[in-house]
């Protein structure tokens, strides 16, 4: 992933130094493992840990791949400059090289994990913020884009927490999902590695033996892990998408911070735009690009093939470092946001109380007309609110045919937006119990 999109942390877990780190330590413990065993002596196995603090030459393991042909031989046979031809023999004993790429990625894929974890942490802190600071501010629901019946801001928050909330328990269930390991030899035997190697390896790197692996782990299990970062990329997006609409001039009830000195467009001076949150519908678009291809590694030909290996170095680090940076930078959109109530008040009685058109259907219905006719009468009113600037409730008033059914105190009185805010505690309570 490009710098600009990338936090040091999480480029971290991708650099190649922490991947030959990961590497030495599954070769290191599987050969303690095997000493203890009997079948390699324990001064090698001393002789592989003296290595430990040793900053692997990544020039000289390319440039031995450029001759094999093969990372993890170019590795391990820079490892035996290291430590010695002697020991080195012992290294990656019954071992395939699946055992240390697979295990490798899975424990990458934890860690950066941990840190999306964290990331949705955050960003939760923030939309809970938001949410009690604007729990009774009064806006305009919308759905097609169309004013609808009165919600509140807090509302808007809440709901956006209670879908990362969610995605939170789905991340916890995806670093399960790849928090496996496999030492199992070339087709998933052991037969030339004892399993309790595979379960002494994955115990020190607090990983879970994969139940039955071929020459690889299982792709489903990766499968899975993509497809959740896909549906926290939307949720992303779904957020975004939200703050873009506020942000438009027709509505502007809220909008991104802008900052002292900053610039909107090249050619017009008076532009504010939400280049954060469009910024953010780019990067939904670039995680949920890895999910397909994800999907498409679970097919390999019997044992292995390597049709997924390209795939994986790809989406791998580019979808978690982005999904990294796109938390963030959202959380940061969210902790800033300027709102407008006012504007938001001015917004919603726009159309001068048609929003309450399902009260006052509701309330005729109650009152003895039929549905059909108590639809007809309140869009019969309110087609003239639409297409003529007038008044509903006025108009209501001087129906005779509403009249005869409702008084006009019983008109009034819905027209009352307290109303509609009721059980918003109810629903706070709902959301926020266990937080």
């Amino acid at each position: 992933m490009i710098e600009r999109y990338s936090r040091p942390e999480m480029v971290k877990i991708w650099s190649p130094e922490t991947k030959f780190k990961i590497w030495y330590e599954i070769e290191a413990y599987a050969c303690e493992a095997q000493a203890k065993l009997g079948v390699i002596p324990i001064e090698s196995v001393d002789a592989i840990w003296k290595a430990k603090d040793t900053e692997f030459d990544i020039s000289r393991i390319n440039e031995i791949e450029a001759e094999t042909k093969h990372d993890v031989i170019a590795f391990l046979t820079h490892l035996a400059e290291i430590i010695g031809q002697d020991d080195a023999r012992f290294v990656h004993q019954g071992m395939t090289s699946s055992d240390v790429l697979d295990t490798t990625l899975n424990i990458q894929l934890v860690r950066a994990t941990d840190i999306l974890l964290r990331d949705v942490d955050y960003l939760l802190e923030a939309l809970k913020a938001k949410a009690y600071a604007f729990k009774d501010t009064i806006r305009i629901g919308r759905s097609h884009g169309i004013h609808a019946e009165p919600t509140t801001m807090g509302l808007t928050f809440a709901r956006f927490y209670a879908e990362m909330n969610r995605n939170k328990e789905r991340l916890l269930v995806a670093r399960t999902e790849v928090s496996t390991g496999a030492i199992s030899g070339a087709v998933g035997t052991f037969a030339n590695i004892d399993p309790s190697v595979e379960e002494y390896v994955c115990k020190k790197l607090n990983i879970t033996p994969e139940t039955i692996s071929t020459q690889i782990i299982p792709r489903d299990r990766h499968a899975a892990y993509f497809s959740t970062l896909g549906v926290v990329a939307s949720s992303i997006e779904n957020i975004a998408i939200e703050i873009r609409h506020m942000q438009r001039t027709e509505v502007l009830e809220a909008e991104e911070f802008f900052s002292k000195g900053q610039k909107g467009s090249s050619a017009m001076p008076h532009k504010r735009n939400p280049v954060l949150t469009e910024n953010l519908t780019g990067l939904a678009r670039l995680v949920r690009m890895s999910v397909i291809p994800a999907l498409e590694n679970v097919a390999l030909w019997h044992e292995r093939d390597i049709s997924h290996s390209s795939v994986e170095r790809a989406i791998a680090p580019d979808t978690t470092i982005t999904l990294d940076f796109a938390l963030h930078r959202l959380t940061s959109v969210i902790d800033n946001l300027v709102l407008y109530p006012d504007k938001m008040l001015e917004n919603m009685n726009k159309f001068r109380g048609l929003i309450m058109s399902q009260r006052v259907l509701l309330a005729l219905t109650q009152g003895g007309l039929s549905r059909e006719k108590s639809y007809s009468l309140v869009q019969r009113n309110a087609m003239r609110v639409w297409q003529e600037g007038k008044d509903f409730e006025t108009e209501l008033l001087n129906d005779p045919e509403v009249l005869s059914v409702l008084s006009t105190k019983q008109i009034k009185e819905k027209f009352d937006l307290n109303y509609h805010t009721k059980h918003v505690n109810h629903i706070f309570e709902r959301v926020f119990k266990t937080t």
